[in-house]
């Protein structure tokens, strides 16, 4: 390793980079586990919604299903008035 003599490279400068470079790694490494944990919270909460949105179409009414009741009761209402009551 060669020295420049306007710029000595010292133990205790050497120290302080590794430190800044181990800080810099470790904050790193935090905003990592972070980012995987919301993802995979995202993607539980995803996996919840599509369950959710699967049981709701499960239960829904179909539409052909509504306008032929719907039909039926406004068929036998006027059937009910014609007949006079």
């Amino acid at each position: 390793m060669s020295r420049d003599p306007g710029h000595p490279t010292t133990v205790d400068e050497l120290a302080e980079l590794r430190r800044c470079l181990d800080v810099g790694l470790t904050r790193m490494d935090g905003q990592h586990a972070l980012l995987a944990q919301r993802g995979e919270q995202t993607e539980h909460e995803l996996t919840d919604l599509v369950e959710r949105v699967a049981a709701l179409e499960h239960l829904r009414w179909p539409l052909p299903a509504v306008t032929v009741l719907s039909a039926v009761g406004a068929l036998s209402l006027a059937v009910w008035q014609a007949l006079g009551h």
